[in-house]
């Protein structure tokens, strides 16, 4: 028993050394599974994070084209709203000439008054002295 017992002693030190590699073995394994879980857990999330921005990405496909839609509606409005103003700078053109044309008759019509309004003044004061005007 003696050489059993010289023997074990040998093998109870590399026993030890088997048993702390396999444990660190199995911690690896065990640590590596976690890891496998957590980033199945993660892709799995990724997936309905894709999924969910895909929704979203659609949504903005369709906002952009609304907003193409509005902008060629914008287009013609202001294309409605150049023809307009050209229209109504003819417009304005016009009136000007004739505003030109009634001032011209009301320069004309207040020179027509004067002798009249002087005839009138005239009169009045003639009126007074005679004492026809009370």
């Amino acid at each position: 028993m003696a050489e059993t017992g010289g023997g074990n002693r040998g093998s109870d030190d590399a026993r030890p050394a088997e048993r702390q590699r396999f444990k660190k073995l199995a911690q690896a394994a065990l640590n590596a599974d976690v890891t496998v879980d957590q980033v199945e857990a993660i892709l799995t999330d990724l997936g309905d994070v894709l999924v969910d921005m895909n929704k979203t990405i659609g949504g903005l496909d369709g906002a952009i084209d609304n907003l193409g839609v509005t902008m060629s509606r914008l287009t013609g409005t202001l294309d409605q709203v150049d023809s307009t103003v050209v229209a109504m700078v003819d417009v304005v053109d016009r009136l000007e000439r004739v505003v030109g044309r009634v001032e011209i008759l009301v320069g004309i019509g207040e020179a027509a008054m004067r002798p009249l309004a002087a005839l009138e003044s005239a009169g009045r004061s003639v009126a007074s002295r005679l004492g026809l005007l009370s």
